[in-house]
């Protein structure tokens, strides 16, 4: 039997192939089609129960396939696997497309909400139906003619394109290695060199096999003490998927491509530009409004990077000798003037966080705060080092106490070839009370990229984690609770569906911050030898270290968020890509990158993943964290149950079944405010 057409359990990773693929979409689209036909003819009622037992659980079985494959293509990509994929998305799309845009099921939904009826479905199904009528008028279904077949085109062309530019982002990565000899690896972290020799005997080279994957890539800026190895790692990097590189992965034709056609997609819905169509959906109700957002927090940032940039650039002149500080000197120096100023480095720090002791101490606040607990789980997976785990609570209407699955999440920790770099959060199934009549529980994929185990001396030592690389897990752990923790039976809105996109991060930023609370991160840390906790004066000097350089972080961030606003707001963007950033970067940047830096070819957020005029998505969403944070630093305890329970019931199990302020206001009593965020970034 074809795993892709399985029905029961979950998906069977570990069997699919690239020869499934094809004959199981073909299928499942066929089923998904005649769903339509059906659900849009006289035998199918206008209503919502009939609706989706007819529509929703066709389209999900195959959302579920497909989600399953391009699951795989992100973290076991292969030649076969590309070919398939690249064979079946126009289909997948064009499918999306025409029933996005089906005026027949338009008509039928606007009659479901005209029904009187209707004023008496609860909230949430309200919510998802209103959405619903949004979401068709967003995806074409009031276009007719010519520009309704241009409508649909579009949305091929931006798929096409858009998982283009993250191919060649991957094998821009992979395709790069650089066997560097002892001397030049001089003052690179041992675990870092180890793997970076066992990488080279593997390929049967000498030396030291240096990637650009990210746990490879970044001590070689922060430690290696060869200048001239630092500047070719960083060429190397920012350049990776342009015209510096093969012309077949050059991404910059690409960035161009795309921009034109989401500006021809805002035109024809009757937007003035893509940003004011993305906003759509969103908390931020107009470009103005966030561009403010984002100048007037530049301006607060400002100051205090103008003093970071000037103390760097003093530390470096007098005490690393660089007359002149390079792009390819900044993490370098800015790990050396933090080792004197804190006296500490990360690599000290990484001996103490072993990936199974940080495991350990983020379950157990999950299941305190929560009020859940975390089992192991088994499940087929795509690689040996993927886990599987499940949630649980206690169920008072068990007679034999049987405790309830809330949800279950797969773990893939560790960077390989073939995977994607960065880390995310993406859902295998979500929560739904199906029209069959039994719940589905909500499973999560959480990725990360970190450097795996090492064997030293024939003996296999737990991975280690930098402190970045456990903030990023407690991230990407905020947005499988999220999608997890739901109680919310309608499917439009359970989970993460239907929170507006500037919003969504406000669960894994949350999160975050417990990795800065002492009593918290004694439980995360053993030493990798001694088994002993993180000295408490290490963890001092590293608060003291945490908003290090923050303004310069914040600058950057903002800087980002308004290239991204300011490409999808101007009409000459696509023509005129290099005027707007170096435009945002002199009113904003007090940092200037190389002129062969072409850090936008690589940006997926934007150009594949979904942040197109959102990425200032994080920074906004930030209000909301700091602010909730707050709730916890008032509490008695930061691991409070009555706390917890709250942020839980009020933003965690809603979803998006009702607006994300609606939810904040519910835990907080209150609207938003910025004061938090800019207390705990040092620009108060």
């Amino acid at each position: 039997m074809n795993p892709l057409l399985s029905t029961d359990g979950l998906p069977r990773f570990d069997a699919i192939r690239p020869e499934h693929i094809t004959p199981a979409m073909d299928q499942l689209l066929a089923a998904a089609d005649a769903a339509l036909d059906l659900a849009t003819s006289d035998a199918t009622p206008a209503d919502y129960d009939a609706l989706s037992a007819v529509l929703d659980v066709a389209t999900e079985r195959l959302g579920r396939a497909w989600g399953a494959i391009g699951h795989l293509n992100a973290v076991a990509d292969s030649p076969a696997l590309r070919d398939a994929y690249n064979a079946n998305m126009p289909k997948v799309v064009d499918l999306y497309t025409r029933m996005g845009a089906d005026q027949r099921l338009f008509a039928k939904y606007k009659a479901v909400l005209a029904d009187p009826r209707s004023a008496q479905l609860p909230a949430p199904r309200l919510r998802a139906l209103t959405n619903a009528l949004r979401d068709f008028k967003l995806s074409g279904a009031e276009l007719e003619g010519a520009a309704r077949e241009r409508y649909a085109e579009l949305q091929d062309l931006q798929a096409e394109i858009g998982q283009k530019f993250s191919e060649h982002v991957l094998d821009a990565t992979d395709g790069y290695a650089y066997y560097a000899s002892a001397a030049e690896v001089d003052g690179m972290p041992d675990d870092v060199l180890q793997a970076a020799r066992q990488a080279a005997e593997a390929d049967g080279q000498p030396g030291y096999k240096l990637t650009l994957q990210y746990p490879r890539y970044l001590p070689v800026m922060q430690y290696a003490r060869d200048r001239a190895l630092r500047e070719r790692l960083y060429r190397a990097n920012t350049t990776r998927a342009s015209e510096f590189g093969p012309a077949a992965l050059d991404n910059g034709p690409l960035i161009r491509q795309l921009l034109e056609l989401r500006q021809e997609e805002a035109q024809l819905l009757g937007y003035a530009s893509p940003a004011d169509l993305s906003l759509v959906p969103k908390m931020a109700t107009s470009p103005a409004q966030v561009i403010g957002f984002l100048e007037d927090l530049g301006h607060r940032a400002r100051p205090g990077a103008l003093r970071d940039l000037a103390e760097l650039r003093d530390f470096a002149r007098d005490e690393l000798g660089l007359s002149e500080l390079q792009a390819w000197d900044l993490a370098f120096a800015s790990q050396k003037l933090k080792e004197q100023r804190y006296a500490f480095s990360e690599q000290e720090v990484k001996q103490y966080f072993t990936e199974p002791k940080v495991l350990e101490g983020l379950f157990h606040i999950v299941e305190t705060v929560f009020e859940v607990r975390i089992r192991p789980d088994t499940a087929p997976v795509w690689h040996p080092s993927v886990r599987f785990f499940r949630i649980e609570r206690d169920d008072p209407g068990a007679v034999d106490g049987t405790p309830r699955v809330v949800g279950q999440f797969y773990l893939d920790l560790f960077a390989r070839a073939g995977k994607r770099p960065g880390a995310w959060m993406d859902d295998v199934r979500d929560r739904w009370l199906r029209p069959e009549g039994h719940l589905q529980t909500p499973v999560a994929n959480l990725i990360c990229n970190f450097a795996p185990p090492v064997v030293v001396d024939g003996v296999a030592r737990p991975a280690l984690l930098t402190h970045d690389d456990v903030t990023t897990l407690f991230h990407e752990f905020g947005h499988g609770l999220q999608l997890m923790l739901t109680q919310i039976d309608d499917i439009g809105v359970s989970g993460i569906s239907g929170v507006e996109w500037d919003a969504v991060e406000l669960p894994s930023q949350f999160m975050e911050n417990f990795c800065w609370e002492w009593d918290v991160v004694k439980r995360l840390t053993a030493h990798v030898d001694t088994g002993a906790p993180l000295p408490r004066a290490l963890f001092d000097r590293m608060l003291a270290a945490k908003n290090f350089h923050s303004g310069l972080e914040t600058l950057r961030q903002v800087e980002l968020s308004l290239i991204d606003m300011r490409l999808h707001t101007d009409a000459s963007a696509p023509t005129q890509v290099a005027s707007i950033v170096d435009a945002v970067r002199a009113d904003i940047a007090v940092l200037t990158p190389p002129p062969f830096s072409r850090s936008l070819n690589t940006f997926t957020h934007v150009f594949d993943g979904g942040y197109a005029a959102g990425y200032y998505s994080y920074k906004w969403a930030e209000v909301l964290s700091a602010d909730a944070w707050s709730a916890f630093e008032e509490a008695p305890d930061v691991l409070d149950v009555a706390t917890g329970r709250r942020l839980r019931e009020a933003v965690l199990e809603t979803g998006g079944s009702r607006s994300t302020l609606d939810s904040f206001k519910a835990f907080r009593g209150r609207e938003p405010r910025i004061d938090a965020l800019l207390r705990h970034q040092g620009l108060d």
